[in-house]
C-alpha cells in the first residue's frame, strides 16, 4: 500500500462516518469505557477489533510478539494497571494465534540478537511443559500446543499482579485464553480455569489479603 494511499483511506473513512451519524467523532472524543483488555500478538494479520468484531471504544488493546506478559516487562504491567486500575475493564483476554513466527522462533536453535531476551520467555513455557510437548512426534502438532500453553501461562503471569487479584476479589474480574485460528477466522476459548488457577497460586503469589 502506498502511504498516501493511507491518508486518502482515512478521508474516506472519516466521511463515511460522519454520513452515518454527524456526531461520531464528538461522542468518540468523550472518553473510553471499555469492557475488555485485549492482549494478543503484534503480527499484522491479526487485529483485535476486526476479530472480534468490536466498535471503537469497547476493546483496550495491547499487542507485542507472541502475546507475552513477562512480569518484569513495564510496558505490561503498566498497560494492565491502567486497564484494570483507571478503565475498570472486568475481563482480560490473552490471544494467540496459530502460525506465530516468534513462537516458532522460540522453537528453534539460533542467535537472534536483541530478540533472545524476549524468546526466552518463550522457551521457559517449553521448559515447563517440556515432558508434555517433547511428547508429541508431529512438529506442526507440537507447535500448535506450545501456542496454546504459551497463551495459558501468560494468563498465569497476568494473575499474579495485585492488580488483577484485586479486582478478582471486589468486582469479579475474569481472565480469558483465546487462540485465533489463522487458517479458518475462528476464535477458539481455551477455557482456563481461572478459579483454580487463582487458587493454585495463592500459596506463593497472593498479593492482597
Amino acid at each position: 500500500m502506498d502511504i498516501n494511499q493511507i491518508f486518502e483511506n482515512n478521508r474516506s473513512w472519516i466521511a463515511k462516518k460522519l454520513e452515518n451519524d454527524e456526531h461520531y467523532f464528538e461522542k468518540l472524543s468523550e472518553g473510553q469505557t471499555p469492557e475488555f483488555l485485549y492482549i494478543g500478538c503484534s503480527d499484522s494479520r491479526v487485529t483485535a477489533e476486526e476479530l472480534m468484531g468490536a466498535a471503537p471504544g469497547q476493546v483496550f488493546v495491547h499487542r507485542n510478539i507472541a502475546n507475552m506478559i513477562p512480569n518484569t516487562d513495564l510496558n505490561s504491567m503498566s498497560v494492565i494497571n491502567y486497564a484494570v486500575v483507571q478503565l475498570k475493564v472486568n475481563n482480560i483476554i490473552v490471544c494467540g494465534h496459530y502460525g506465530c513466527g516468534g513462537v516458532k522462533a522460540a522453537m528453534q536453535q539460533s542467535d537472534l540478537g536483541i530478540l533472545n531476551p524476549w524468546l526466552r520467555n518463550i522457551r521457559d513455557v517449553y521448559r515447563i511443559h517440556k515432558k508434555e510437548l517433547n511428547a508429541i512426534e508431529n512438529e506442526e502438532n507440537r507447535y500448535r500446543r506450545l501456542i496454546e500453553l504459551n497463551v495459558l501461562e501468560q494468563c498465569i503471569n497476568i494473575i499474579k499482579t495485585a492488580e488483577v487479584q484485586k479486582a478478582s476479589d471486589e468486582r469479579c474480574l475474569k481472565v480469558h485464553g483465546w487462540i485465533f485460528d489463522i487458517h479458518t477466522g475462528k476464535l477458539i476459548d481455551l477455557k482456563i480455569d481461572f478459579p483454580k488457577i487463582m487458587e493454585g497460586i495463592k500459596e506463593i503469589y497472593r498479593i492482597t489479603p
